[in-house]
Parts: C-alpha cells; structure tokens; sequence
C-alpha cells in the first residue's frame, strides 16, 4: 500500500505494449462499489472474495497485462502462488518510512485501513503491517528495494529481470 505499485505498473505497460490493470479498479467495476464502501459494508472477507475473482479473470483473460494488486491481495489465501505461476511478481520494497511519507492525507483517507490516522500511529501501522506481510511477499519472484530509486530506475531494473526471466517465464 502507497509503495508505487499502480504508478509503476502503468509506466511499465506503457514501455512493453500491454495492457495495465489495477484490481482495485476490477473489484469497483465489478462490484458497483468502491473499495472503502465493499469493506466497510461487505467486509473484508467479501472484499477479498471479489479481488480474487478479478485476479483470475485478469490472469485467465486472453491478453498479457501488467497487473497492480492492493497491498493485501498477496496474503489472502493462495493468491501469491497463484500470481507466481502466472508470471512474473515484483515485491517493490520499501521502508515503513518511506512508504508513510508517500501517503498524503487523501491517500490515507482512500484506504479503509488508514482512515483517521496521524503521522505517529500511520507509521506504527506500517510498520506492523508490512512485518506481518513480508513473508507473502518475499515470495515474489523479483524483489527491488525501491528507496532512494526514482520510477525510472526501479522500472529499468523491472524491465531488465523480464528481459533475464525469458519475458516472465513465458
């Protein structure tokens, strides 16, 4: 959440010529909600239920895509494992520090997690929430340690395990 997943996944569609897509973005439309609205009236379950669907019609649908997942997809089930058979995953890693710097106060209030949150208790959230998740996401198959790099940079270094990974092991 807030590291530049949907930033950098439209630069690198853009650079390979396919289609980028953000699950958030496939959960509201095929939900007739949005994300904030799904949890707080449907819960997380049934949020997590609707972004797996759109997770699998993305990744069964006939056209490559770089795909942005919320920042819980990886840990629900076997969401992770289901990616990695499906091509190339990208954990962008960054600090508790950074990651809270990044979030302005519209971002927080768009993310039912961080509603309501000061600067202090955003980056105790981080901070636990990023410890209990990381061994999900070290899984991913490329791992870029993001702070201190600009989009370019962490999108050349994506761009350039691709090319090493035979175009994400297809």
């Amino acid at each position: 959440m807030g590291c530049g997943k949907s930033t950098l996944g439209r630069k690198l569609g853009r650079r390979l010529g396919v289609r980028f897509a953000d699950t958030d973005a496939c959960v509201e439309a095929s939900e007739g909600a949005s994300v904030v609205d799904l949890f707080r009236y449907e819960g997380e379950e049934r949020f997590r239920a609707a972004e797996r669907r759109a997770l699998d019609a993305l990744i069964d649908g006939a056209e490559a895509a770089v795909i942005s997942t919320g920042g819980g997809l990886p840990v629900w089930r076997d969401n992770m494992e289901r990616m990695n058979e499906a091509g190339l995953t990208v954990y962008l890693k960054r600090s508790p520090g950074c990651i809270a710097a990044r979030l302005s106060p519209y971002g927080r209030q768009k993310r039912p997690r961080l509603r309501g949150l000061d600067d202090d208790e955003l980056l105790a959230f981080m901070t636990r929430d990023m410890a209990e998740r990381e061994p999900f996401y070290a899984r991913a198959r490329l791992i870029v340690a993001c702070d201190g790099l600009s989009d370019d940079e962490i999108a050349a270094r994506i761009l350039a395990a691709w090319d090493r990974m035979g175009r994400g092991g297809e």
